[in-house]
């Protein structure tokens, strides 16, 4: 199985590197429910997300003509397992709430669904955490190169290395 560096030193070669890069993107659907702690509008409620999450992986320095049998850089059901074992098993229909939250809700401590982090559960933060999880899966010569997470059908979070 391929995975990705624990760095993030994928862009720092310089954009040079970037332009040799060959890469494939798949979609992921996962369901989760969050509250954000001190948020003044109604995201300080509990509520769920459907999200749609884009997983881009390359492979650098790639200049052939073509790539040698099988003919692709990651299976894309090798990359769909690697996603589902990493986040989305860990993260669908899950509920997410800060220790913050928790510490002035304590009520919600209880669901055998919950997640609890020390930052609050934005977009952001559950984007940062997709990506560590997946640095700690993907090895050269692959990288992981983008991620996308949509919150909402017009709203999203992204990442590229």
């Amino acid at each position: 199985m391929h995975s990705i560096p624990t760095g993030l030193a994928t862009r720092q070669e310089g954009k040079q590197s970037l332009l040799k890069m060959l890469s494939i993107t798949k979609i992921f659907r996962f369901e989760m429910a969050h509250a954000i702690a001190g948020y003044a509008g109604k995201c300080r409620n509990i509520h769920g997300h459907s999200y749609v999450l884009h997983v881009t992986i390359a492979q650098a320095g790639n200049e052939a003509e073509h790539i040698p049998a099988p003919g692709f850089i990651i299976d894309f059901k090798e990359l769909k397992q690697l996603v589902n074992s990493a986040v989305i098993d860990q993260l669908d229909h899950s509920l997410v709430l800060s220790n913050s939250y928790l510490a002035t809700h304590p009520y919600h401590t209880k669901p055998e669904n919950l997640l609890t982090w020390q930052q609050e559960p934005t977009a952001e933060n559950l984007l940062l955490h997709i990506r560590n999880a997946l640095l700690e899966k993907i090895r050269p010569p692959l990288v992981l190169y983008r991620l996308k997470l949509y919150e909402t059908a017009d709203s999203f979070a992204e990442w590229e290395a």
